[in-house]
């Protein structure tokens, strides 16, 4: 609901123009029960509804409420809902009248018997450009729909996409020459992970939402119908005709040929692109499981030797490289164009011996692997870094989620359904089309689609290409501010009792000493007889960070590096203590603290920089530290540095989107 709906007494239309019949209704219902248990999905099961009030959303809103009840579902609260179903509207605050659209939407849902909650979007960097509203929009909306998913416990978020959303999206796609996999469109299923995760009693937990899109099958006209069906108004967003969004023109275009040949083709042609897509997908999964090691220290090695990446076909090779640097870099977008090229060649040229950074990523021979193995660590000095969000505090969780086994039992249920594994290539149409214009010659060739069909996509393609290349002109500029006005620093402030997702990748917990128990105690000191009080609530008096109560957590840089060589150096640790007084230790002489923290300290020091010798240059930079007001490290966990002994610090390597993006289907 990107503009949310016009309420007006032009806007607000019934259009019930589509006839539905009793027999539609009975095969729109069987083939939604159907999509849904091919989803994994069952009537008992918690869902929530993405809903806007047009005739997309409500048509969903009227499956599934069916679908429920004839899984006898009861009524919460006193018979006025139906059961385990939340619906979600999206105030995104553009227009000054959308918070009464919301309340009315919210209103015709609740007659169904379906629980609506509204939700408003914070614009907090004020509101985005008119060529980045849409995608700014959709990025609130999905972030708004997994925190409600989370509050209410709710794992699964179906979505109103249809048929014609994948043709104007195919249409969409061609015209910016994506390849094959691009054009399978929206995936049936896939996994939402939240902006943050959860430290859940000693579980970290990504609480990934499962969104489904249950009407792919139905065309536009179907959603017409079901609401006619079932007698369920609804409103046309007036914005949905304005041409100044690719999408509504394409749109547009579409809806104006009547030629059912034609759409059915272009679903034919999309079908095929998700066939070839599941093969591709599948085989990168399994080439990742044999040639791919991810490393606790954030970066991964990929065994070119064993991979032989010049038997692997550009296809199934760009889409393994892009996996892993988007999961190293946990950048949103896909690796395309000359920067992939860029990466073919290189992989290929075995034995490698050069570096270089791309998206986000430092790519390098292995140490000791004379270039037979590649290494990927995340490069924080990228462009790309300093444009993303990277780093995120939240409160920790007493409890897990209890949503998540019951998404990863839907998802076995799914896989169980549908498994289309291909075990070759015989099959599987467009693996070897580098560009749209050979994609569609193949499609042609295959008798996908017949010479009118071709005519008229490249007619649409044509047209709109010219449309984005103006756009992206007049763009560009306002392009590169508004992507760097939503990047933050890698620097963030964490407190005691907030946990800290860095870069997207790190998660880390810290507790004062006198916050911890004797067993913590004991466990941090391991066995290195330093001497110590058992009493917990003894005050370490040489230590500053009971007085700052907050450390900043910051990626490591070379300095660091020295700090630790001097700190173990034993004839040099008063010296060094002497010349950052406050910001390490307050020792006196003869004061038992010195006996605490300077030992520690410095045995620390002695175990981290050998800990760190383990660890490749390139991947150091990446890791979190955590310094005081004077920038000086306290804690770098990931090679167990820390300068007091009742300081806890945990660190574990949890990128926020797993590798391969989690699980998705294209059924």
């Amino acid at each position: 609901m990107l503009n949310a709906l016009r309420f007006s007494p032009r806007s607000h239309l019934l259009r019930f123009f589509c006839k539905s019949s009793a027999s539609d209704m009975e095969r729109y219902k069987e083939s939604f029960a159907r999509r849904m248990a091919l989803a994994g999905l069952k009537p008992h099961h918690r869902i929530a509804l993405g809903v806007s009030g047009g005739p997309d959303s409500m048509a969903l809103c009227v499956m599934t409420a069916g679908w429920k009840l004839d899984g006898f579902i009861e009524r919460d609260e006193g018979l006025k809902f139906i059961g385990g179903l939340l619906a979600i509207v999206v105030d995104h605050r553009l227009r000054a009248e959308s918070a009464e659209e919301a309340i009315l939407v919210r209103e015709k849902v609740s007659k169904m018997g379906i629980k609506c909650e509204i939700r408003c979007c914070v614009w907090s960097e004020g509101r985005p450009k008119q060529g980045h509203l849409q995608e700014a929009a959709r990025e609130k909306r999905y972030e708004i729909f997994q925190d409600i998913c989370i509050e209410h416990q709710i794992g699964v978020l179906l979505i109103a996409h249809h048929a014609d959303d994948q043709a104007e999206l195919l249409i969409l796609r061609l015209s910016r020459n994506s390849g094959v996999l691009g054009l399978a469109g929206m995936p049936f299923t896939s996994q939402l992970f939240p902006t943050n995760l959860h430290y859940t009693g000693g579980n970290w937990g990504t609480n990934g939402i499962l969104m489904v899109r249950p009407l792919l099958e139905f065309g536009k006209d179907d959603m017409y119908k079901i609401c006619q069906g079932a007698n369920q108004p609804f409103v046309e967003d007036p914005t949905n005709q304005s041409k100044l969004f690719a999408r509504n023109r394409i749109r547009l275009s579409l809806r104006s040929m009547p030629s059912r040949v034609f759409k059915s083709e272009i679903q034919m042609l999309i079908t095929a692109c998700r066939l070839t897509r599941s093969f591709v997908e599948n085989a990168c999964f399994k080439m990742i499981k044999e040639n791919v090691a991810v490393m606790d220290h954030g970066y991964a090695i990929i065994d070119v030797e064993k991979l032989e990446p010049s038997n692997v076909d550009d296809l199934c090779l760009s889409k393994l490289l892009s996996m892993v640097l988007q999961f190293i870099s946990q950048r949103h977008r896909p690796v395309r164009g000359g920067t992939m090229q860029l990466l073919l060649d290189y992989i290929r040229a075995v034995p490698c011996k050069t570096s270089l950074t791309v998206a986000g990523c430092y790519i390098s021979p292995a140490p000791r692997s004379k270039g037979l193995k590649v290494l990927i660590s995340c490069s924080v000095d990228s462009p790309q870094s300093s444009r993303m969000r990277l780093s995120y505090t939240y409160p920790l969780l007493e409890q897990q989620p209890s949503f998540v086994r019951e998404v990863d039992e839907i998802i076995m249920d799914a896989k169980s359904y549908c498994d289309q594994s291909i075990s070759d290539d015989s099959g599987v149409p467009f693996l070897h089309s580098k560009s749209s214009k050979a994609f569609l010659a193949e499609a042609k060739k295959l008798d996908l689609i017949s010479e009118s069909t071709l005519a008229t996509i490249l007619s649409l393609q044509t047209e709109e290409a010219k449309n984005f290349n103006i756009k992206a002109e007049v763009d560009t500029d306002n392009n590169l501010n508004y992507k760097m006005k939503s990047g933050n620093a890698t620097n963030i402030e964490i407190y005691p009792g907030l946990s800290c997702h860095f870069m997207s990748r790190f998660l880390v917990t810290w507790k004062l000493f006198k916050d911890v128990t004797k067993d913590e105690i004991a466990s941090s000191l391991g066995g290195s007889h330093l001497s110590r009080k058992d009493d917990v609530s003894h005050q370490c008096s040489c230590c500053n960070i009971n007085l700052e109560r907050v450390l900043v957590t910051r990626h490591m840089v070379d300095s660091d590096w020295l700090y630790l060589a001097q700190v173990s150096e034993s004839n040099q640790v008063k010296e060094h203590q002497h010349h950052v007084d406050h910001s390490i230790c307050k020792l006196k002489q003869n004061e038992p603290a010195e006996d605490q923290c300077t030992p520690y300290m410095q045995l620390s020091a002695q175990k981290a920089l050998l800990a760190l010798k383990s660890i490749p240059v390139s991947a150091r930079k990446a890791l979190p530290v955590l310094v005081d007001s004077q920038d000086l490290p306290v804690s770098i966990p990931s090679i167990g540095f820390k300068r007091c002994p009742y300081l806890l610090v945990d660190v574990v390597f949890k990128p926020r989107i797993p590798l391969g993006g989690g699980y998705a289907s294209y059924i």
